[in-house]
């Protein structure tokens, strides 16, 4: 991989962290302030939160990968 496309990857993985974070925070405001009436709310952020951190926790594997070269 070259040092162009190592440094594309490292701003996706940025990139990823951030949106993971982000929906960590929507699931952590979810808990923290509108349980137990909003349950119905549950399956789709804690879908979401999984998906988005999924997706950083590849393209960190992958960045990890073509970094040790």
């Amino acid at each position: 991989m070259s040092p162009e496309e190592i440094a594309a990857l490292d701003k996706e993985v940025k990139k990823l962290k951030r949106i993971s974070s982000e929906w960590a925070s929507q699931l952590h405001d979810l808990v923290e302030d509108r349980l137990p009436a909003a349950y119905h709310e549950i399956p789709g952020i804690s879908q979401s939160t999984y998906d988005a951190c999924k997706a950083w926790a590849d393209a960190n594997a992958k960045l990890a990968a073509a970094q040790k070269g």
